[in-house]
């Protein structure tokens, strides 16, 4: 049985989640696992598992969050499905091979690579350098090439994406509302193959856990997906609203903050 402020907590996590997902064009992963990682340690979940039910769970919860961000990005046509095309594949590939990495690693690792991930991915897109105007995006092998890199890392993180895919395009002159959408549909096949591979890779660990399905407890994915899927378009009519700078300055603080967060509740 869930308790109640366990519940309201997973609550206010999923509205907090779509919302972030739609502005930011990001899974919510980011968000979800330093959060759930707290969360699960409060319930007292088996502790050499708790980051990988977290990343697990944000994963899965990702899969409703980045369907219902893309499909609000797509009505206000902002999202390069050519793009997509090409990255997705790569993608799908690097997110699954990911999760095999992830259930061998111990709680330690995945956490520091997590905040330190993040924490890079911030510096980048605050220090916000211009690329060269002539730069344009790679072929198609290419994009399959950093779609896997993508989407291994993504999976590792248990985050949607947007993190590496929207500075990559903005990178390459993607405007960046034009990234955040495209990466808000790339965040779907990669939580789709990083979900299948953590219960796969987590299914001899469900007994520990009651409610869980491999490295994913049900009842948060439930609860945090059927909140997100209301607040994500929400969160995509700011980003079309607030000015590209201040977009750019709370993708990247929102990164430096859950960076240390992720870390802090694991060493603590």
């Amino acid at each position: 049985m869930i308790d109640l402020p366990f519940m309201l907590s997973l609550i206010a996590l999923g509205g907090i989640v779509g919302f972030t997902a739609g502005l930011l064009g990001v899974g919510g992963g980011g968000l979800m696992v330093p959060i759930l990682t707290s969360l699960f340690l409060w319930q007292k979940m088996p502790l050499e598992q708790v980051v990988h039910l977290a990343l697990g769970t944000s994963m899965a919860s990702i899969v409703v969050t980045s369907f219902s961000s893309l499909r609000a990005h797509h009505k206000n046509q902002g999202v390069d499905w050519a793009v997509v095309q090409s990255m997705a594949p790569g993608i799908l590939l690097g997110a699954f091979a990911a999760t095999f990495l992830a259930a061998f690693a111990n709680a330690l690792f995945l956490a520091s690579f997590f905040a330190l991930f993040m924490f890079c991915t911030a510096i980048q897109m605050l220090v916000g350098a211009t690329p060269n105007p002539s730069r344009q995006l790679p072929g198609r092998a290419q994009l399959f090439g950093v779609g896997s890199i993508i989407g291994g890392i993504s999976a590792l993180a248990s985050i949607g994406g947007g993190s590496l895919s929207v500075p990559f395009l903005h990178w390459h002159n993607v405007p960046i509302k034009r990234a955040i959408g495209t990466s808000a549909a790339l965040g779907f096949p990669i939580a789709v193959s990083g979900t299948l591979g953590y219960i796969i890779n987590g299914w001899q660990h469900t007994s520990a856990t009651p409610l869980s399905f491999g490295f994913i407890y049900l009842p948060a994915v439930i609860i945090i997906s059927a909140l997100s899927v209301f607040t994500a378009p929400l969160g995509v009519k700011f980003a079309y609203y607030l000015p590209v700078p201040i977009i750019k300055r709370v993708f990247a603080l929102l990164l430096f903050l859950l960076s240390a967060k992720m870390l802090f509740s694991v060493v603590s």
